[in-house]
Parts: structure tokens; sequence; C-alpha cells
């Protein structure tokens, strides 16, 4: 069967990106929680001088030290959101599209099953799918999630938007596929 190496890859891709998602995550949970003890020093010191007016000895608090106060207080909360920054990255980024096209690589490998249609079409239809994915969400995860330096470098570029375009010209070849022969049985290719 033509759509069993879809299957199977999508099986197989989505343990990987449901996996390598957590442990990417997991691998900026430092910073985040250097972050957090730096933000609630700061917020907590202005807040500790705020309840009490700012009156704890006024000749020695300048406006100038309360101004500074405000400020790091200020940044260490905005480093603290920053530090969320590459985790967001990764969630939005490839494990989220990972996770989809292995989805949908499992469904376009059992509607391939489903068609009766010539078998070139069938293998674009696979092809596309696999390749969209590895060339989208794989790229994806080299380059946001492992750093890899030629992947970054490649995210600028036309071939970033193969991926997705083979992952959209599966979709319009199996669309059309499914009008021309959708079955009702299972079509074994033996």
């Amino acid at each position: 069967m033509i759509g069993k190496k879809n299957i199977v890859f999508g099986f197989l891709y989505l343990v990987l990106t449901a996996a390598l998602g957590p442990m990417m995550i997991i691998k900026y949970f430092d910073d985040v929680g250097a972050a957090e003890a730096v933000k609630q020093q700061k917020v907590g010191a202005l807040q500790q001088a705020a309840a009490s007016g700012f009156e704890v000895d006024l000749e020695a608090m300048t406006a100038d030290e309360i101004a500074a106060m405000n400020a790091d207080a200020i940044l260490a909360l905005s480093a603290r959101l920053n530090s969320e920054g590459p985790i967001n990255a990764v969630k939005g980024g490839p494990h989220t599209h990972g996770n989809l096209e292995a989805l949908l690589n499992i469904a376009a490998g059992f509607l391939i099953c489903f068609l009766a249609v010539h078998r070139t079409l069938k293998q674009l239809i696979s092809w596309s799918f696999l390749l969209g994915a590895v060339a989208h969400s794989g790229l994806l995860y080299l380059a946001i999630g492992l750093n890899v330096g030629w992947a970054l470098s490649l995210m600028g570029t036309p071939f970033a938007y193969l991926g997705p375009a083979l992952i959209l010209i599966g979709l319009l070849l199996a669309g059309v596929a499914a009008a021309l022969g959708f079955r009702g049985t299972i079509e074994t290719d033996f």
C-alpha cells in the first residue's frame, strides 16, 4: 500500500515532535527561573519601599534612586517576560507544525488506501506530504529548536517556502484524487 509509508512516518514523527517539544522547553526553564528570581527581588524591593510610602529615609533616598528602583523592577519584569520567548518560539513553531504535519501524513496515508486512482497520483500525494513535513517542520526543528546554523540561514530563503508549498500541493492533489476515485474499501497495490 502506497499510503503505508505516510502512516508509519506520521506516527513516528508524531512521537518525535511530541517528545522533542517538552525537551526543548525544559532546556529554557533555567533561564526563566533565574529571570523570575531577579524579578521577584527587584519588584519585591519596590513594593516594600512603596508600602512604606518611600518614607524609610527621605534624605537617604533621592528621587533618582526611586526612579532607578522603578527602572530596575521594570527591566527585571521585562527580562522575565523575554525569557519565555524561546519557549514560545518552540511551541508555536516546530512543535505545533510538526504535530500537525505528522497527523496530516497519517490522514493522507489512510486516504490514499481508499483511493481508486492511478498509482502515480497516489505516489505524488504521498511524497508531497512526506517531503513537505520534513522540509517545513523539520527545518523549523533544526533552526529554532536546535539552533543549527545552516538551517537558520535557510529560514530567510525561498527554500523555507518549499515545505508549506508541498503540503498545500499534497492537499490539493488529495482533494482532486478523492473527488475522482474515493472508494469505501481499502485498495491494495500488491
